[in-house]
């Protein structure tokens, strides 16, 4: 695994050589205006006469299933350059010139590792680079939103971690449309930060506002929920009164002192983002105080508005305290002038020339069509990035700490699992593998759930950030975690239940996690195994020649998404599927095929003491009698080393669930993380049990079956290791005859019986071991209905009896309805692409801006808010539920009881059917028992997240996390004198005076 994360970072330092060495041999050429690059909107576009537009040009392109079926070419990327820029300014004219150069690096590095998927070299002046080229589309409005430089690849690799408190003027002065702009701002700002780094936004006019008065005093974490909590409170703010800057800096500048204090935050930069429309004063005093000498937080005022009188007030600030000043005039200028910060934050790395490689967390590829991408039955695409920056080498810039740009390649996080040897874990059964963050954030789990929705899937809001506490829940002290966010090596154990088959039902089990880090990387990886099983495994021994025999029967798969030969390592190797490339291993043909030895050999054994099955299947189909009505529909069987067998007893069109042992049942069949569903569960009986089960996603009329399963054991006990599970799939119709049949059958000695399923003061049921039912003779029951919500005078009595037990499971993924009273409509207001390609094309800005003057853009706008407002919509928001599941107890076979129903005595008794983990119940169906309450498994969201207080709590709580390994905050070399501002500013005397001596003082 280290070895696979090694290669991607060693593929992005050969990046890195060649971009620098490509620039430092660049010289400036104001004739490369002329130079014609392929821009990936525009190429293979015509004009309306047919010839190719500008920047266009024939690009070829071909399908390549390697890059998920995108037209794309290996020899030549594209440069896409954000719509609100230029694409023929000089300074993008000639970084793409010389970043020409890495084309051939892209091809070696692909060429060297053929697992690389994209490619690409995001550049400090906004333009990108990416391998292989591919067309880019705009979306509906014809806007392409994407900025290389607010990507978190690009972020964490150009800037070290960082402390920011944003300051909002919020004084009369600001009303209007300078404050839809400061918003704007304070939002691309929040953009800029990442799980490293740590935030607070304080509103001031006469007074301090804390834009969440929950989290006065303090900083929280950047990640992505904290952020759309501050940014719904944006909306909030509104101006009036008189600016009193002076308090606001003053209590920024202590903030951030007492917060470092505490040993929390990134530990590093410290920044306060000023964002107004002017300062009557310097300040100096407060930064002589605070700040000087050392300078330790750097100034970054953003002159809201078109006036400049105080222009130079706020330029003193950024340029003696280390910042950088500029002025945002329409919200077209919100983003571009946003990311100059990033460029001074990067300069003492840059002078350090340290290429510190980053990973990102795990986010969704947005390469493909949203439609493409999560509605295929494929799922989401998860991955991380690696980055590194690219740095100015010439001499003559060195003191100016030039950042070029980051380099870095998409990993799909399913190049990790295919390191972990599935078989292995396999014979723990219940085992899987799982990496988090150095901020406790999981990169890979099998309980993460990127989406939600039951038609068109969207990604969740907070799916990039979910800690590990939040699936491996039973963890409460974090030691587990902690363990691993301090990239410790050890082991773990603890009790756990594990929701399964969508939660319905339950698992306990007793883990074991091997934990250790990743090196070059900020990951930490879990190995989990299930006691009670994994801790025997057998292996068998089979010739070549009878194993490939019985392979290639048609009958028989092997688990897609495993890896028995590595086909990534050559590209004449990547079109192979695994059945494929075992034989061409196993026959010599390709002797640079790399396969798992041990695996192979024993899915050959698997494969040989397996066959006889299909020839004692197919007697079954020929026996007509044996299955006259075609009640059992499949058959089938999985091995421990993903082999399976699968016969059908009727033809495809008429099974009653098509879905089952396809790609589209997810839990049904073996994955990259985790044995089929129908295989754990049976594992988990006693040796010899058959385990029922009603599908829920199928319980529908004419389309319901009972699935049934039974693992092989080589001994007879627990202990012996799981080789193979069989089972079948029939009709739910064709079962439950054979129950009624089987219960109306009589033997008691006089050949008659006292009571039985046909008498109408009972009622019987067939239960499994979750509680759900399988029969009943109210047909409506029959879809997945719990029999807590039939019967739940006798099932309370059961759990107090301890023939069932309750469980209570919690879902921290979970998301739930709530109603705003905000419209998302007026967000457009603060998209500057929709600003930019409004209808007047913001021809009449002067006019807006004599309106906002006179506040009559005031007006109108907080008229179209308030319409807004006044509609409200419903929308679904994280949050934390719990819900039971039910579980029976193995000890207890039989139980009688009786419930009192308001003076009415109501009667049953339960029973276990022998080899199964099925039960039938007996009601006495005389007594109305409706006053006691039904039980459901309906999730209930955990009351505690609508206490404020609590709230307030869970907002400043901070998990314990791992700082990057490298910080550069400051440079003693670093030029501050490059402190912003295209206006051209004449500071007064004294201020000039005074900064001068500050310079020659505290360089």
């Amino acid at each position: 695994m280290e070895e696979m994360f090694h290669k991607k970072a060693q593929a992005m330092k050969r990046l890195v050589e060649a971009a620098e060495d490509a620039h430092q041999q660049h010289v400036e050429d104001p004739d490369l205006l002329k130079y014609e690059y392929f821009n990936a909107v525009l190429i293979n576009e015509v004009d309306e006469v047919g010839n190719s537009v500008e920047l266009g040009g024939e690009f070829i392109l071909q399908p390549n299933d390697h890059f998920n079926n995108l037209s794309v070419n290996l020899s030549l990327s594209v440069v896409q350059v954000p719509t609100n820029m230029y694409n023929k300014d000089s300074a993008i004219v000639n970084g793409v010139y010389w970043s020409e150069a890495l084309n051939k690096v892209f091809v070696d590095n692909f060429e060297r590792d053929p697992s690389l998927i994209w490619q690409y070299f995001g550049s400090a002046k906004g333009f990108f680079r990416q391998y292989p080229g591919i067309k880019w589309r705009p979306d509906e409005n014809g806007v392409i939103a994407f900025d290389c430089r607010n990507r978190k690849w690009y972020i964490q690799a150009a800037t070290s971690p960082k402390d920011v408190v944003i300051l909002v003027d919020v004084s009369g002065s600001m009303k209007g449309l300078r404050l839809t702009i400061a918003r704007q701002t304070v939002s691309s700002i929040l953009d800029t930060l990442g799980d490293d780094d740590f935030f607070n936004i304080i509103a001031y006019n006469e007074e301090l506002h804390y834009v969440e008065p929950c989290l006065n005093g303090t900083l929280v974490q950047a990640d992505v929920t904290n952020k759309d909590h501050f940014r719904e409170h944006l909306d909030k703010l509104f101006a009036q009164g008189i600016g009193m800057l002076d308090v606001a800096l003053t209590e920024a500048f202590s903030l951030l002192r007492d917060f470092n204090e505490t040993g929390r935050g990134s530990d590093c930069s410290q920044a306060i983002m000023l964002v107004t429309d002017g300062a009557v004063d310097t300040y100096d005093t407060i930064f002589a105080k605070y700040n000087w000498p050392e300078r330790k937080v750097r100034i970054f005022p953003y002159l809201i508005g078109r006036e400049s009188a105080f222009a130079e007030n706020l330029k003193w600030m950024a340029c003696a305290n280390k910042g950088y000043f500029t002025q945002i005039s329409t919200l077209a200028d919100v983003q571009e002038n946003v990311m100059e910060y990033l460029h001074v934050l990067s300069r003492p790395k840059v002078i350090d020339q340290e290429h510190d490689t980053v990973w990102t967390e795990a986010y969704i590829d947005s390469t493909l069509p949203q439609a493409q991408k999560l509605d295929d039955g494929q799922g989401p695409v998860l991955m991380t990035t690696v980055a590194m920056p690219v740095f100015s080498t010439k001499n003559e810039t060195r003191n100016h700490g030039i950042l070029l740009g980051v380099v870095g390649t998409d990993v799909p996080v399913s190049e990790l699992l295919k390191t972990i040897p599935k078989h292995k874990i396999g014979w723990a059964l219940h085992g899987y593998a799982f990496a988090i963050t150095n901020n406790g954030y999981i990169l890979t789990h099998p309980d993460l759930r990127p989406l939600y929705g039951d038609g068109k899937k969207r990604r969740k809001p907070n799916y990039s950030s979910v800690d590990l506490s939040e699936v491996e829940w039973e963890d409460k002290d974090d030691m587990l975690r902690n363990a691993m966010v301090n990239r410790k090596t050890g082991t773990f154990s603890m009790e756990v239940k594990k929701s399964v088959d969508k939660g319905k039902r339950v698992l306990e089990l007793h883990n074991d996690y091997y934990y250790t880090d990743i090196k070059g990387t900020p990951f930490s990886f879990v190995l989990l195994f299930s006691r009670g099983h994994g801790k025997f495994f057998f292996r068998g021994n089979v010739t070549v020649e009878e194993g490939l025999h019985d392979l290639e029967h048609p009958d028989v798969a092997l688990a897609d998404e495993w890896t028995y030969c590595n086909t990534d390592e050559h590209p004449e190797h990547r079109y192979l599927t695994q059945m494929e490339a075992i034989k061409l291993y196993l026959n010599g043909y390709e002797p640079h095929l790399h396969c798992d030895k041990v695996l192979v050999q024993e899915v050959l054994f698997d494969a040989v003491v397996t066959a006889p099955l299909e020839a004692y299947w197919t007697s079954l189909v020929l026996n007509k009698s044996e299955n006259s009505d075609k009640g059992v529909e499949i058959a089938y069987l999985g091995t421990r080393t993903g082999l399976s067998r699968i016969n059908l007893f009727v033809v495809p069109d008429e099974l009653t669930n098509q879905d089952f042992l396809t790609a589209e049942d997810k839990e049904g069949v073996f994955n990259a993380d985790h044995f089929p569903l129908w295989y754990k569960r049976a594992a988990e009986q006693v040796p010899g049990t058959f385990i029922y089960s009603l599908p829920f996603n199928t319980a529908s009329e004419n389309r319901s079956v009972v699935l049934a399963s039974t693992a092989i054991q080589l001994l007879d006990e627990r202990k012996s290791p799981i080789a193979a599970a069989v089972g079948i799939q029939m009709k739910l119709e064709f079962f439950q005859r054979k129950f009624w049949t089987a219960s109306k059958q009589c033997a008691a000695l006089d050949g008659k019986c006292s009571i039985s399923c046909d008498d109408e003061n009972i009622n019987c049921y067939l239960i499994d071991n979750n509680g759900f039912i399988l029969v009943a003779e109210d047909y409506t029951l029959l879809d997945g209905q719990i029999f807590w919500g039939t019967e739940g005078a006798v099932m309370s009595k059961l759990l107090q009896m301890g023939s069932f037990k309750r469980v209570t499971l919690y879902d921290y993924q979970a998301l739930c309805w709530v109603y705003s009273e905000s419209s998302g409509s007026g967000h457009a207001l603060l998209d500057p692409y929709f600003a930019l390609l409004s209808a007047v094309k913001w021809i009449l800005t002067e006019l807006v801006i004599f309106l906002v003057e006179f506040n009559l853009c005031s007006w109108w706008y907080s008229d179209l808010t308030a319409k807004a407002q006044r509609m409200g919509r419903s929308m679904q928001v994280p949050c934390d539920t719990e819900f039971p599941a039910f579980i029976s107890e193995r000890t207890i076979k039989e139980n009688t009881g009786h419930v009192d129903c308001d003076g009415c005595i109501k009667s049953f008794v339960i029973q276990q059917i022998p080899s199964s983990n099925l039960f039938m119940v007996v009601v006495d169906n005389k007594c109305d028992c409706s006053m006691f309450e039904p039980i459901t498994m309906n999730p209930v969201e955990i009351i505690t997240s609508h206490n404020e207080s609590l709230k307030c709590e869970r907002l400043k709580m901070q998990k314990h996390r791992r700082r990057p390994d490298t910080c550069h905050p400051f440079h003693p070399e670093e030029n501050a004198m490059e402190c912003g501002g295209a206006t051209h500013l004449v500071p007064s005397a004294m201020a000039t005076l005074f900064y001068v001596l500050l310079v020659l003082l505290y360089r």
